[in-house]
């Protein structure tokens, strides 16, 4: 059984930084991808950045700069580092895991507030 925790969300002010971690248990070799989603209120979730078992890494274009996705191998976890918060980037963020027969696993979300 594959569990995704996450921790590190808050409120932040403009131009801050927080970091967000996801730990996961379980199964994890067989994942093809690894990352993070995020959803605002009235939006669909949107790719924020994600790994590929070989190491690519994938950022939507309003984070680009701004964020990077790390990951330990040796702990499974992943992180994403946001720097340069902005208002626009307040939503639940979630982490997300898909193995090599195409299932996803969600983590519980974690909400990140950057007031301006």
């Amino acid at each position: 059984q594959v569990q995704l925790v996450e921790s590190g969300g808050g409120l932040v002010q403009a131009g801050g930084s927080l970091r967000l971690s996801c730990a996961a248990s379980g199964n994890s070799f067989n994942f093809n991808y690894m990352g993070w989603y995020r959803q605002a209120p009235g939006n669909q979730r949107e790719l924020v950045a994600m790994f590929t078992r070989s190491g690519i890494t994938n950022y939507a274009d309003s984070v680009k700069g701004r964020f990077t996705i790390s990951r330990d191998n040796a702990k499974n976890t992943v992180y994403l580092q946001m720097n340069s918060l902005k208002p626009e980037d307040t939503a639940v963020y979630y982490c997300n895991a898909r193995n090599v027969w195409n299932t996803d696993y969600w983590g519980q979300g974690t909400q990140v507030t950057v007031s301006s």
